[in-house]
């Protein structure tokens, strides 16, 4: 891709920028499509065709690539391995293969769930998603946003049919519980972090320019970000690492010492993929017997731990974080499928985009675009000079007559 588009960012803030597509991947590896034998398929070819189908987020490269043109970005992301494989935006393991639920199935595809042995599975993870995660680590590690693309259904399954796009950033689990489910990211991230991923002015930005495209916008439906995407996972790992920054400031002494090492590798584990972390996770919190040639290092890790969360209660670190104007934003952005897209009505195949599709996608692309540049250079800076006023207090009861 060449820089250089309708909206080009300046280069610093550009770099800071990342826009990728999780789900419009369609490489299946031999390794995993085959049996050892490499002639018999693993899975029935016409089940994993029509799951494949059903999965894959057609359409939403078609509208990443234009996006960062515009914006000038030098390229954006995007995930080859096909989802009904590995869907790297879940949390690692293999999804139970009676598991219904899309948003709490985990990495390894449902129909590959008894396909593939302990083994493969095992590599599968080990080669495939621990690269792409090491991949997104690097595009987002000092990123002010990330926007991630994808493409769903023209209908629901009532077959009303879907806004033209939904705008994703309210967590799955803080839908439900209006806090984080316990235990799925460490109980020292605060809950009320959680009540977006994404800037709220950059978010209706978005929806506004939009709107004013002739596109029908929705926030948040048909349903939310899963815990294990990565738009919830960097929001937890970003916090992590400016709380590791600020207390390393106050306390260098401690950066070089194995047991603080352990509570940072702990935190910043939102992938759920280290043993390491596991395992001092598990003696702190749910007070697991351990070997006991290795209690004295888990006793000074979990010392560490509360001078950390101490710190962090005692601090102005998250309100700090919360004000920033270099608090990252994930945004998911939903297209509905057939804006951008056809499918044989017949087969259900995908068909090329015609024109008309080819031109929707630019012009959503477009519109996006805009709003990513509206927001850096029109709202950020006001947003960074007004974060400090606080609102007048709530008169009492005798005030308001």
């Amino acid at each position: 891709m060449s820089p250089g588009g309708k909206h080009e960012l300046p280069r610093g803030l550009a770099d800071r920028v990342a826009i990728y597509t999780p789900h419009d991947g369609a490489s299946i590896p031999n390794r995993y499509y085959y049996e050892a034998d490499g002639e018999t398929p693993r899975v029935d070819p016409a089940v994993l065709r029509k799951r494949y189908v059903q999965m894959r987020d057609w359409g939403a490269n078609a509208v990443a690539e234009p996006l960062a043109t515009a914006l000038g970005l030098r390229h954006y992301a995007r995930c080859k391995i096909a989802r009904v494989l590995l869907d790297f935006n879940r949390f690692p393991g293999s999804t139970p293969i009676n598991n219904s639920e899309p948003l709490e199935s985990l990495a390894i595809g449902r129909i590959y769930s008894d396909a593939l042995d302990h083994n493969d599975k095992i590599e599968l993870l080990d080669t495939y998603y621990d690269r792409i995660s090491a991949s997104i680590e690097n595009l987002l590690g000092d990123g002010l946003m990330g926007i991630a693309i994808h493409t769903y259904d023209e209908t629901h399954a009532s077959k009303t049919k879907r806004a033209d796009l939904s705008l994703i950033s309210l967590p799955l689990s803080y839908q439900r519980e209006s806090r984080l489910t316990y235990g799925v990211f460490d109980p020292m991230y605060p809950d009320h972090l959680a009540e977006s991923t994404c800037s709220r002015i950059l978010r209706d930005r978005v929806s506004l320019n939009l709107e004013r495209s002739g596109f029908r916008v929705t926030h948040n439906h048909p349903y939310p970000v899963p815990d294990g995407s990565i738009e919830m996972r960097a929001q937890v790992w970003h916090f992590f690492r400016f709380l590791r920054q600020r207390f390393e400031r106050a306390y260098p002494e401690t950066m070089d010492l194995t047991a603080y090492r352990s509570v940072w590798t702990l935190l910043l584990d939102t992938n759920l993929r280290l043993a390491e972390a596991d395992a001092l996770r598990s003696f702190l919190h749910r007070f697991r017997r351990v070997r006991e040639q290795n209690r004295a290092g888990l006793d000074a890790a979990v010392r560490a731990y509360r001078h950390v969360r101490t710190y962090l209660t005692e601090s102005d670190v998250v309100g700090d974080y919360r004000r920033s104007p270099e608090r990252p934003s994930s945004l998911g952005i939903e297209i509905r499928k057939d804006l951008v897209c056809s499918f044989d009505p017949i087969t259900g195949h995908p068909r090329r985009p015609n024109k008309a599709q080819q031109e929707t996608a630019n012009r959503i692309a477009d519109a996006i675009a805009g709003a990513i540049a509206t927001y850096i250079d029109t709202d950020r800076p006001v947003y960074e000079k007004t974060r400090e006023i606080q609102l007048p207090p709530i008169p009492a009861g005798s005030d308001l007559a």
